[in-house]
C-alpha cells in the first residue's frame, strides 16, 4: 500500500479505477459494455473533414462482437451476458464508445438512450457516453443530466493533446480552446466528466507531455483520466504514413517510466480510468510491445511501485 499526501492508501500508488468502483458500488463487480450507437463523426462527414484523425480507425477499439450487433438493445443483452459470464459482473455501465456519441439532434440521442437503458435496470448503475467537445452544447449536457436521478452519468471527451500544433497535424478538426469552451460548459454540472489523453504524438517533447498534467489539474471538473500512448493501427491514415518512413513510438519500458514521471504530477482525486490504450492484435502495426493486456498492466504496476510514485505527490 502506498499513502497519498491526504493520507489515503491506494494498492497501486495511483486512484485505480477498478478499487474505486468496487468502492463506490459496495463490493459489485461493475462492467462497461460497449455499444456502438451507429454515429459517426463531423471530422469523417465533411462537416468539419474527412477521413477522420490520422491515428483513428474506429474498429481498433471496438470489439468485434460489437460491431456486428444490429440494435443497441440487443447489444446491451448480449454485452451484459457476455460480461456476466466472462467476467462475473453484476453490475452495469452502458458506454456509448465507437464515434462521437452525442453527434444527432438531442431528441435522436434521448431515443437511443432510452433503449439502451431499457433493459435490466436494476443492474444498470451508469451510462457513458463518448464525444468530441465540439459536439457538446447545452441541450445536449441538459439531456444527459436528465439521467442522473437514476444513474451515475459520465461524459468522455477527447482532448488527445493540449497543443493545437499537434491537434492540427493529427487532422483533429478541433482545437484546444473548444475543449476548455465544452469545459466551461459544465463546470457546475452533475456530470462526470472524463478525459481522454494521447502520449507521443509526434513532435512533443517529454516536457510537453508532461505539462498535460498541469492542464488538466487546473478543471476541478474533470473527475476522470484515461491516459493512452499513441499505436498505430491497420485501415488509419497514420498508418499509411508510419509504414512509408517509421517514426520513434514509445518502448514499453519507456512508457511506463514517463507514467512514473507523470502520475506524481496529477491531483489525486482525478481517478485513473486507463493508463495505456491496446488495439486488436490483427490491427495493431506498431509499437507490439509482445504482451497481453493483463501482462502490461502488471509491468507498469510494478513499474510504479518500484519507484514507489505516489499521485499527486509531486503537488
Amino acid at each position: 500500500m502506498l499513502t497519498n499526501q491526504a493520507g489515503v492508501q491506494w494498492e497501486k500508488g495511483y486512484n485505480n479505477y477498478g478499487p474505486w468502483l468496487k468502492q463506490k458500488y459496495k463490493g459489485h463487480r461493475v462492467f462497461k459494455v460497449i455499444v456502438d450507437g451507429g454515429f459517426t463523426c463531423p471530422n469523417r462527414d465533411g462537416s468539419k473533414g474527412y477521413g477522420g484523425c490520422t491515428y483513428c480507425n474506429v474498429d481498433s477499439f471496438t470489439p468485434s462482437v460489437s460491431r456486428n450487433a444490429p440494435t443497441v438493445r440487443q447489444q446491451v443483452i448480449e454485452g451484459m451476458e457476455r460480461a456476466r459470464k466472462g467476467n462475473k459482473a453484476d453490475k452495469f455501465i452502458i458506454y456509448f464508445q465507437p464515434n462521437t456519441n452525442t453527434y444527432a439532434p438531442a431528441h435522436y440521442l434521448k431515443m437511443l438512450y432510452d433503449e439502451a437503458l431499457s433493459y435490466g435496470t436494476e443492474d444498470i448503475v451508469g451510462l457513458s457516453v463518448g464525444t468530441r467537445p465540439d459536439c457538446i452544447d447545452a441541450e445536449k449536457v441538459a439531456l444527459l443530466e436528465s439521467y442522473t436521478d437514476r444513474f451515475d452519468v459520465d461524459l468522455e471527451m477527447g482532448m488527445e493533446s493540449i497543443y493545437n500544433d499537434s491537434l492540427a497535424q493529427i487532422n483533429r478538426g478541433c482545437t484546444h480552446d473548444e475543449l476548455v469552451k465544452a469545459l466551461a460548459l459544465v463546470e457546475n454540472s452533475k456530470l462526470d466528466i472524463c478525459v481522454h489523453t494521447i502520449f507521443g504524438l509526434p513532435g512533443e517533447s517529454r516536457d510537453m507531455m508532461l505539462a498535460y498534467a498541469e492542464e488538466i489539474n487546473r478543471f476541478n471538473q474533470i473527475k476522470f483520466v484515461k491516459f493512452h500512448h499513441l499505436h498505430i493501427v491497420e485501415g488509419s491514415v497514420m498508418g499509411v504514413r508510419y509504414k512509408r518512413e517509421p517514426f520513434k513510438l514509445f518502448s514499453l519500458d519507456e512508457y511506463a517510466n514517463f507514467l512514473c514521471d507523470l502520475l506524481p504530477l496529477v491531483r489525486p482525486d482525478i481517478v485513473i480510468q486507463r493508463l495505456f490504450g491496446l488495439s486488436d492484435r490483427e490491427l495493431l502495426i506498431a509499437p507490439n510491445w509482445g504482451l497481453k493486456k493483463s501482462e502490461i498492466q502488471y509491468f507498469i504496476d510494478q513499474r510504479i511501485l518500484q519507484r514507489g510514485v505516489v499521485q499527486g505527490s509531486a503537488l
